[in-house]
């Protein structure tokens, strides 16, 4: 026979619609969202995992000072068990638009470049460029582009496999794919541009292949002790430290797993708001229960009767969610990567992981809970349900509320204490929900902030790296000298740390040249906590030389970590070194030769890192700061609308005792008020401190540094936003409260 509890399904559902469509809305957005996440990081991570061996990616380069002859290139190959391939470079800023473009030779052998619109170069005044550089400058197939002594022509749009992510050099803190572009020509239209920017970058394959990175290291350093004495090395870069090729995929992997976590906090929330409301349900159906047990149905069929709503609604929520994630957020998630990375093309796949990531293991959760909280109330006996005795401990006299204190706080203070559990699920989920609200309020504003620090407080407006000594006629020069050291601290990347020699009367960096010890920038005394008197040891960027440094103190320089000592201290310190010459300036000058500058440092190469980082994030940030909102909503109105229902019969009462509908609200919607707006503008400042401490632990694992700072307006900005949604919530409470008929409390007469 067919089993009469299914008639009553539909009503389950009609007298909890709005309950089981915001459980729905709110699977729905974190399933499709997480899912499409994941589908399209794992799409991408599985491309770029295969291009390593599909476009025969490097094992690593390094730049020499000139070029090799076939004896020195044999000499490497042998001893170091490596297989050498010319990889040139040529390095020019354009005339169309301000940028700087790297343009190889033609790749046959190493690092492949795949062809994604239009036609690989043919003549020698056509060049493919990569894809984002092009997208940002609007450049397409036929475009033009201007250097110094030659016009390129577009023929195609490509992605260099060595460069997923355009790092100019491995110290940036950040990519740029506006300023910095990669391209690719002929041989012939190679050799045809001008060689005062060359660079002699050779890539290398091992032999035999490293199993891991510690294994890659260790064969890079004793690689570069067999290079490092037959030829002037500029630039050695292994690649597992190569940015360029590996943080695409670190960046990926890592947020892969990041946001898998996010899912299952936000899940675990959501089950606790589910089991809540279907303890309301049980003790709002407690006479009916009590029937049924007494008319013979067991615990287990009331079980499943129970179960069936809620998981028709997670089960509809899942099936909504994943279609969503694979037709329309997909695409959406994928952009975010496809705006920032160079990547070559990908499919897009079915993915198990994502399925039972996603949506098997949050529903178990899920139920799991539920079929916890619902079992241990469907063991108390049918004589309890019939009683609406729901309590399976004795009834403890409620602790005293000092009679001093009004009767309407007292009330007020019942009402809170009754729903204990309720209101701390309120407070964890707008905990969660202002982390995320604030992520997305606060990320463009910080960045901006940085930006015009950098501007601010720059060295100089030029600096030129000079890779001989040269003399200039601009008035405003003013020379220094520099070497790059390395910094490994224990838990963060290596780096490499720029040492400047400062002349004691310098008109652009002003310190006490007498101080016990050298001066860091603020950003590196920021990063690793320094202080005045503290040692801090450096090596040698292609040695084991080791320096010891003393803090004697700061200079407020937050574009880069540097260090700053006067001209004759530097000369004693790093005596016998290689330093470069470098010439400071109110203009870049004209009259040194580009073939003696090694780089020039402007504005634009200071600000890379705010500048690519809004471009990346400015599409996330909608996403989390819209994500906040709805979260904050959805675990407000649900828990709200439990108390109320759980407190119907209350209300009714009091309709009956003459109390008017707004003085209803004083009493039972006040009491949630004060503890979702108390929650709001408490945790506000908790999430502030959580995310300033989540930023410090992640960027040790970047180079370079830019502080946390949040301005006191996005934090009242954060709390109003909050209130507000809180208010139109309030809003539909008070509708619901006057919408309570006093027939209600003769419905349950004991």
């Amino acid at each position: 026979m067919r089993n009469p509890l299914i008639k009553r399904i539909p009503r389950e559902y009609k007298s909890e619609l709005g309950k089981q469509l915001a459980v729905f809305a709110f699977f729905v957005l974190i399933i499709g969202a997480v899912s499409g996440f994941i589908v399209a990081a794992d799409s991408l991570i599985k491309s770029y995992n295969d291009s390593f061996e599909k476009y025969n990616i490097e094992d690593g380069n390094f730049e020499l000072m000139e070029k090799a002859d076939d004896e020195l290139l044999r000499s490497i190959e042998d001893e170091g068990k490596i297989t050498l391939y010319e990889n040139f470079y040529k390095q020019e800023e354009t005339k169309s638009f301000e940028s700087k473009l790297r343009i190889f030779g033609e790749r046959d052998e190493i690092d492949l470049v795949d062809l994604l619109e239009g036609d690989m170069p043919s003549g020698s005044s056509e060049i493919a460029i990569d894809r984002l550089y092009a997208q940002n400058h609007k450049l397409e197939k036929g475009s033009t582009i201007k250097l110094e002594e030659k016009t390129l022509t577009v023929s195609g749009i490509v992605a260099l496999s060595d460069y997923s992510a355009l790092f100019e050099n491995p110290s940036d803190m950040m990519f740029d794919n506006d300023m910095f572009g990669v391209g690719v020509m002929t041989d012939e239209g190679f050799e045809a541009l001008r060689d005062n920017h060359i660079h002699y970058s050779y890539s290398w394959l091992y032999d035999s292949k490293p199993k891991n990175d510690e294994q890659a290291e260790k064969m890079s350093e004793e690689l570069i002790k067999v290079i490092s004495p037959k030829a002037q090395l500029t630039n050695f870069i292994p690649e597992f430290s190569n940015q360029a090729i590996v943080f695409t995929g670190n960046d990926m992997t890592g947020d892969r797993t990041s946001i898998i976590v996010f899912l299952y906090i936000t899940v675990v929330i959501l089950a606790f708001v589910f089991s809540i409301t279907i303890d309301s349900s049980i003790t709002a159906e407690a006479g009916v229960i009590g029937t049924l047990r007494a008319s013979g149905y067991t615990r287990g069929e009331l079980l499943r009767h129970y179960l069936i709503v809620p998981t028709l609604t997670l089960l509809a929520g899942a099936l909504v969610g994943n279609i969503l994630a694979y037709t329309v957020l997909e695409k959406y998630m994928a952009q975010a990567y496809l705006l920032s990375y160079s990547l070559t093309s990908y499919k897009v796949l079915f993915n198990a992981d994502a399925f039972i990531y996603t949506t098997v293991v949050p529903m178990a959760i899920m139920l799991v809970i539920n079929i916890i909280t619902l079992t241990a109330k469907l063991r108390l006996s049918p004589l309890k349900f019939l009683r609406r005795d729901l309590s399976r401990r004795k009834k403890k006299k409620a602790f005293r509320l000092n009679t001093k204190i009004p009767i309407i706080i007292r009330f007020r203070l019942r009402i809170i204490f009754q729903n204990m559990p309720g209101y701390i699920t309120l407070v964890i989920g707008s905990f969660l929900a202002n982390a995320i609200l604030l992520f997305g309020m606060i990320f463009n504003p910080m960045l901006l902030d940085y930006q015009e620090k950098v501007k601010d407080n720059m060295l100089a407006p030029s600096i030129c790296v000079l890779k001989a000594d040269a003399e200039t006629t601009e008035k405003t020069a003013e020379k220094a000298k520099m070497i790059s050291l390395t910094s490994h601290v224990e838990g963060y990347v290596k780096e490499d740390i720029p040492i400047y020699g400062i002349k004691e009367n310098s008109r652009f960096i002003r310190f006490d040249h007498d101080t016990d010890g050298l001066i860091f920038s603020s950003s590196y005394r920021d990063k690793y906590g320094l202080s005045e008197g503290d040692t801090v040891e450096l090596k040698q960027q292609y040695g084991s030389k080791k320096f010891k440094l003393k803090v004697g103190g700061f200079y407020e320089y937050p574009a880069a970590l540097a260090i700053f000592t006067d001209y004759d201290s530097f000369d004693e310190l790093f005596k016998g070194e290689e330093a470069l010459n470098v010439i400071f300036s109110n203009k870049k000058p004209d009259d040194i030769d580009d073939m003696l500058i090694a780089s020039t440092i402007t504005e634009a190469d200071l600000t890379k890192t705010s500048r690519q980082l809004i471009r990346s994030f400015s599409s996330l940030t909608s996403v989390f700061l819209v994500f906040g909102i709805v979260m904050s909503a959805l675990v407000i109105y649900l828990l709200a609308k439990i108390i109320i229902e759980k407190n119907e019969q209350s209300i009714s009462m009091t309709k009956i005792l003459g109390y008017s509908d707004r003085e209803i609200n004083g009493l039972y919607i006040r009491s949630t008020t004060i503890v979702a707006i108390g929650s709001i503008l408490l945790t506000i400042p908790l999430a502030y401190l959580v995310l300033s401490k989540a930023f410090e632990v992640i960027f040790r694992s970047f180079a370079g540094y830019f502080e946390f700072t949040v301005s006191p307006l996005t934090l009242i900005r954060a709390g109003l936003l909050g209130v507000a949604v809180y208010v139109v919530i309030a809003l539909l409470l008070i509708r619901k409260v006057k919408r309570i008929k006093l027939a209600e409390a003769l419905k349950n007469v004991e």
